[in-house]
């Protein structure tokens, strides 16, 4: 592809996702849905995109979006609203994913006849919701704080405990051990570990920030710190998805608190209220220009034969998705607060599928090559669904 088409296709790329993004209130059609079209128009339907070109770089490049959504998500949280939510919003993202998985694992194994241990693999992989889409969904449809929080933290429960699963199943597969041990052990550990670096990280980042943020490109330096902090989280063997999330929350909540003992103290104002708007606006947009090219790509390297030969399989997890949904609602409810019944109607249909499924999928096939195959394109049809 020459260099002038491709910038020209990078450009237009960011057009239609900014106009599908702004006409979504009229159309009802997530920005996720044109783009992921798009790929797949670009790439298998018409050709013009060469898939194989894109396949080394898409875990990595899908791995980056997620870490700036998640980041961007922690600097929209309040911390009096997160703790007030934390309840509900933890409860949903356990009972959710630990019943979709028990959900999907037989109809996977029932309609491919893959080994049990197989099929849960499958299962951990789509069972996770996506803060990836539900934070532009619910930032699109102006959602009421206690919704807004009580879905942000499930999804990002989600993206955490996909991620321990998959790195779970993958590592007993590869090494041997216990499912139950393996996962209880490493999630409180890892969990303690990326909490604590990220509270470290994020009160000492508050205190340089009236410094730095006098300086050129420190809004770069910053992103440069998300990455650093997310790749110790891993190096320590610990989550990196928590740790940015963490990292956000504290830079979001330490120069608040700060500005309001300035305020009742000497009655001026402290300048952290703009540094965290302008983290905020500096992070969303990258995170949008980086989603944008992935969900492109991952249109892109979808194979459409194997849409229709999975379909038994595809409209059996649909099915499990819907009614775990249910079950999960239900049994969590009852901590639920400042939700009435048109936000819970709202609960039970925002469980949308995203970045961290394909993520997984395409690492799945990395590691364990052709028994999954299909993986990606069993991603790509429930993510659009």
């Amino acid at each position: 592809m020459k260099l002038t088409v491709l910038f020209g296709t990078l450009g237009g790329l960011l057009v239609l996702a900014f106009v599908a993004n702004r006409l979504f209130r009229r159309s009802r059609i997530p920005d996720v849905v044109v783009l992921m079209a798009t790929g797949l128009v670009l790439g298998p339907i018409l050709g013009w995109v060469n898939a194989a070109r894109f396949e080394g770089i898409a875990h990595a490049f899908g791995t980056l979006a997620v870490i700036l959504i998640l980041f961007e998500g922690g600097l929209e949280l309040d911390i009096r609203g997160t703790l007030r939510h934390f309840p509900g919003g933890l409860l949903l993202g356990m009972l959710g994913y630990a019943v979709t998985l028990a959900l999907v694992t037989p109809v996977v194994w029932w309609t491919l006849r893959l080994p049990l241990s197989s099929s849960l693999l499958v299962g951990a992989v789509v069972s996770c919701t996506s803060s990836a889409v539900v934070l532009p969904i619910l930032q699109q449809l102006e959602a009421r704080p206690p919704l807004k929080v009580t879905l942000l933290l499930e999804a990002s429960l989600g993206d955490v405990l996909g991620v321990l699963t998959v790195g779970i199943l993958l590592d007993i597969y590869a090494f041997g051990g216990s499912l139950a041990g393996e996962f209880f052990r490493r999630f409180f550990s890892e969990v303690t570990v990326s909490l604590l670096m990220a509270l470290v990280a994020g009160f000492l980042w508050s205190r340089l920030l009236p410094v730095l943020s006098e300086q050129r490109f420190w809004q770069v330096l910053t992103f440069s710190v998300v990455l650093l902090l997310y790749a110790g989280s891993e190096a320590l063997m610990a989550n990196g998805l928590i740790a940015v999330l963490a990292f956000g929350l504290t830079l979001a909540n330490f120069p608040g608190i700060d500005q309001r003992l300035l305020q009742a103290a000497l009655a001026v104002e402290s300048p952290t209220e703009e540094h965290h708007q302008q983290i905020l606006t500096f992070h969303s947009e990258l995170a949008f220009l980086v989603r944008t090219f992935f969900f492109v790509l991952l249109g892109v390297l979808v194979k459409v034969g194997g849409l229709g030969r999975n379909l038994p399989t595809i409209m059996g997890i649909l099915g499990a998705l819907l009614v775990a949904r249910w079950l999960a609602v239900q049994g969590s409810r009852w901590s639920w607060r400042e939700i009435d019944s048109r936000d819970r109607e709202m609960v039970f249909w925002l469980l949308p599928r995203g970045l961290i499924t394909a993520v997984l999928a395409i690492q799945v096939l990395e590691v364990r090559g052709r028994e999954f195959a299909t993986l990606p394109t069993l991603a790509f049809a429930v993510i659009l669904v």
